[in-house]
């Protein structure tokens, strides 16, 4: 056996020397928890994405398929005459459809109540509580008070804010199109402002008793912290005709 010279010794023991042992390999606990935390984290963020991914386009998704199977039943029952015939304040699946060419929405489903059931299927609600709702059909006055969501589930009035002053708001029902002209908006109030809603809506400058509609929804985009208002008036009534063709504010 060749014997081991002094260089190949020293080489040897250099290496062995310079190799770290598996004790100082490890990290330490301070290491481990900033690496487990770091992972958490990490988790944290895609769960978080996973949500908003929800919120604001699964549910859009959702919503929108149930809104467009009630809106088709609503149609089909007025083609057929299931709805109580003209003017009926009231049908299964809703009054009537909202079209309000400023926010580029189509058209939007009206139906009872203003409840996360109702407003959650992609459509909008006219009032019933705390502020009863008079809806146009009615031929009384007052104010045709209504609600959706700002965003997820449908969003329908998420582009509130790109009406104006002297914008149309249409109701469509089955024989007639009530057309109003946006006069007045409050960007924001409280929550628990209840007086926007009011038959005579003073706080939009109105003193007499008239035909009104008022869309209400949260603000800012993405909360529920305060509350967005656009106020209209009746200006026409138009009967549908045999073609359903909209009248000239929304051509």
């Amino acid at each position: 056996m060749a014997a081991t010279t002094d260089t190949e010794h020293e080489e040897h023991t250099g290496a062995s020397a310079s190799r770290p042992s598996a004790a100082r390999r490890r990290p330490g606990p301070v290491a481990m928890a900033v690496s487990v935390f770091g992972e958490l984290l990490i988790t944290a963020g895609l769960v978080l994405g996973l949500f908003v991914v929800y919120s604001l386009w699964w549910t859009n998704v959702v919503a929108d398929r149930t809104a467009g199977k009630q809106a088709d039943k609503v149609r089909d029952d007025w083609a057929h005459g299931r709805d109580g015939g003209p003017g009926a304040l009231d049908t299964k699946n809703g009054i009537g459809f909202l079209h309000v060419p400023a926010m580029k929405n189509g058209e939007v489903l009206v139906e009872k109540g203003t409840s996360s059931k109702i407003l959650n299927d992609g459509v909008a609600g006219y009032y019933t509580d705390p502020v009863k709702a008079v809806l146009p059909m009615s031929g009384k006055t007052g104010n045709f008070s209504l609600a959706a969501h700002r965003d997820g589930h449908g969003a329908k009035f998420h582009n509130i804010d790109k009406i104006k002053k002297g914008d149309p708001i249409v109701f469509e029902t089955k024989d007639k199109w009530y057309v109003y002209k946006v006069y007045d908006i409050l960007p924001e109030t409280s929550k628990f402002n209840v007086k926007v809603l009011s038959q005579v809506p003073k706080e939009s400058g109105k003193k007499k008793p008239g035909h009104y509609i008022t869309l209400t929804t949260c603000t800012p985009v993405y909360t529920s912290t305060y509350r967005y208002v656009v106020w209209g008036e009746l200006e026409r009534v138009e009967k549908v005709n045999a073609d359903r063709t909209p009248p000239k504010a929304l051509r």
